[in-house]
């Protein structure tokens, strides 16, 4: 068969439905400033689906170290991989200031999230070591995992008994080829909103040998006394033996950095791949992440308005029955019963005739009957955006239940 013609014939659980979902339900153009309030195909719309967690994506600040640092260096500096010729004072500095602040020896830059995490995972193993992670794991991490060309074994998400049944499989392999074993999971998990446990997860360190991988994407910015992410909020950031998040949340930049003991920095920067054979990041991105570092330390409103938003919307959302599940960070999903036609229409009748814009969650992402609808709260929303999104959540959560949605016709739904 033809290569090209195998690909047409399967589009994939998500490209099948490209035809009728492309510029709408996938690829959809927010336009305008990034605020709370942005223009969705010509109508201003409410959205809550920007992981712009303290709203440092359009900080007057910001812009302004972003302007000038464009203005004085340009997109190319420094050129070349940083191995190679594409190190700076910069570079180093936001590696020293960030491993600071999350209370680690030292850091390594990273220039994308998820391209870094699959690195580093691949860095950090061999065909001799056992990973082992959760089952609600980003793709990134499922991806990095697959790159492993020894055992790995998942548990269910938050499990830490059968996570334990999993240590004692890896140890018996590890006894045999002389490896070593990687736990990985999520400070807080992007779909769910739960927090790992990392304290119990941790505590296993005195029963089974092993290492403690955590992306923290989601944690780093909004989580703990001082924004240094969910170890910190669970009192355990010591026992997180590499810590991993993105400058694609909390910081609204790229990029991305990984921290650990400064031996084990110093294996990362000469052996992780992706970074070894790219070019390094920009000036401008490099000094724009030294501003919002700067910014996130500095200015604590910024995280205490981002958490009066999310108990505002979490408190009023259950209040009027709706299921948030566990969640115990920003992230808000909302469960609902229903079908992929429903949360079709559904989401059409939110953005349509009520403005609002958020990510809408079916099959087959999530089971068959089930609907998610995920709000991402920031510090620069309102209590006024809150109140008018849970007035449309009642309107919609009654029409849902009415089968209100089973039919065709949304637009007449005012």
């Amino acid at each position: 068969m033809d290569l090209f013609e195998k690909l047409l014939k399967d589009r994939g659980p998500l490209g099948q439905h490209s035809k009728e979902a492309h510029g709408y339900f996938t690829f959809p153009k927010l336009e305008g400033e990034i605020a709370p309030r942005m223009k969705f195909r010509g109508k201003e719309v409410l959205t809550w689906s920007l992981n712009n967690y303290l709203g440092l994506g359009n900080h007057p600040e910001v812009r302004e170290a972003d302007t000038q640092a464009t203005a004085e260096w340009g997109m190319a500096y420094p050129m070349g991989a940083r191995m190679m010729t594409g190190n700076t004072n910069y570079h180093e500095e936001l590696e020293q200031k960030l491993a600071k602040f999350i209370n680690k020896e030292d850091c390594v830059l990273l220039n994308f999230g998820y391209q870094g995490i699959m690195s580093a995972i691949d860095c950090l193993v061999d065909r001799k070591d056992v990973i082992v992670y959760d089952s609600l794991s980003h793709a990134c991490i499922i991806d990095g995992v697959r790159l492993h060309m020894g055992k790995r074994f998942v548990f269910p998400h938050n499990d830490i008994e059968n996570l334990e049944k999993q240590l004692q499989r890896a140890h018996k392999i590890v006894e045999q080829t002389g490896g070593a074993i990687l736990v990985i999971t999520e400070g807080v998990f992007g779909m769910s909103g739960t927090t790992g446990k990392l304290q119990e997860i941790v505590a296993l360190k005195d029963k089974y040998s092993f290492r403690l991988l955590v992306d923290d994407a989601h944690g780093f910015g909004t989580m703990g006394d001082t924004g240094a992410g969910t170890g910190e909020h669970l009192g355990c950031q010591e026992g997180i033996d590499v810590y991993f998040s993105t400058f694609a949340k909390s910081m609204a930049s790229i990029g991305a950095f990984i921290a650990s003991e400064a031996q084990v920095c110093d294996f990362i920067r000469y052996n992780i791949r992706s970074q070894i054979f790219a070019k390094s990041l920009p000036m401008p991105i490099t000094i724009g992440a030294l501003k919002r570092l700067e910014l996130l330390q500095t200015r604590p409103e910024l995280r205490e308005n981002l958490w009066k938003i999310v108990n505002a919307l979490q408190n009023g959302l259950k209040e009027r029955g709706f299921n948030i599940g566990e969640t115990s960070s920003p992230v808000t999903p909302v469960h609902m019963a229903g079908g992929k036609g429903e949360a079709t229409r559904l989401s059409m009748d939110m953005r349509e005739n009520f403005g609002i814009f958020c990510s809408v969650v079916a099959y087959p992402v999530v089971p068959k009957d089930v609907i998610i609808l995920r709000l991402i709260p920031t510090a620069v929303h309102t209590l006024q955006d809150v109140e008018e999104t849970l007035e449309a959540f009642e309107v919609v959560g009654k029409r849902l239940k009415e089968g209100a949605y089973k039919g065709e016709n949304i637009a007449v739904l005012k």
